[in-house]
Formats: C-alpha cells, structure tokens, sequence
C-alpha cells in the first residue's frame, strides 16, 4: 500500500522530501522499513518541513542516492495498514469486488480502479467504462468477503457512461 510519494533530494545527506498519501500521516513516526520500487529500505527518521515529510532511509546518504529513488513511490505492506474505523474502506480492496443493483441483483460490473477528480472519489468499472461515485448514499453495502457491492445508481447514470 503506498502511503508517500518521495518527490526530490533535500541536502546533502540523502534525505527526500515527499508528498502525503495517506489521511493518517502519524503513522510515519512509527515507520521501520518500507518498500521503494521494489527494495525494502530501512527508515531511519521522518520530520516535518513547513508540514511536508522528509524521509532519511539507511543506506541512502547522498544526494545521488536520494535523486536515484526520487519519484518513486513508499509503500507497506497490507498487513501494516493503519486500521480503519467500522465502514471504512481502502479502495485498493474494492479492486475485483462486483458491483450489481440494490433492487435487482443486475450486474453493472468490476471494480477495476478508482479516480480522484477533486469531488467524490469516482470508482471505475469495466476498466473505466463505467464511472460512478463512492458514496454512501449510492454504494449502501459493501461486502469485502463475498467481493460484491450493492448500488443503489440514480435513474440514468449507467447510460451516462456511454
């Protein structure tokens, strides 16, 4: 699961600056390994610069090592996800889940990905040639177990889609 996205050098001592991506930022001071472009990397401290994380990983100690991993995304594994409250979803979990109608049971389709379009998060179904947003009100029962999701759509959106 990424949780940051390292963004460039800062010093000389191999330290990055990198962009949040997680709603829970805390959990950066309890990091002790994480995963860049597939090396696991040992985390020797995160602070804060005008609020923006700065990563220093062991083994990493010049601005070329540090400009060698920048762009790149940090990630943990699922098992060390922060826990989420009752409700509450990853939407990398929703990837293969069925999405079919509240009422009849009708297929609308397959959770391929997701968007974030400065609304709502819209999920996207069939690879993309569905679109629909994830919200309660329209997406009223999520079963991770049984891999399906019930819409509740507006009248409409469906065809929307194309």
């Amino acid at each position: 699961m990424v949780i940051a996205q390292l963004t460039r050098p800062r010093g000389n001592r191999g330290e990055l600056c990198a962009i949040p991506l997680t709603d829970h930022a805390e959990r950066y001071q309890s990091l002790e390994r994480v995963w860049i472009a597939g090396n696991e990397y040992a985390v020797e401290r995160v602070w804060y610069h005008k609020g923006q994380p700065i990563f220093k990983f062991r083994g990493i100690d010049t601005i070329d090592g540090a400009a060698r991993v920048a762009g790149e995304d940090v990630a943990v594994p699922a098992s060390e996800r922060f826990p989420l409250p009752e409700g509450e979803f990853y939407f990398a979990d929703l990837i293969g889940c069925l999405v079919v109608a509240a009422g009849s049971g009708e297929r609308i389709g397959v959770v391929t990905g997701w968007q974030e379009v400065g609304g709502p998060v819209v999920l996207e179904l069939d690879e993309g040639r569905v679109l629909i947003p994830y919200a309660r009100a329209i997406l009223p029962k999520i079963d991770l177990a049984a891999r399906e999701i019930r819409a509740d759509l507006p009248e409409g959106l469906v065809e929307l889609n194309g």
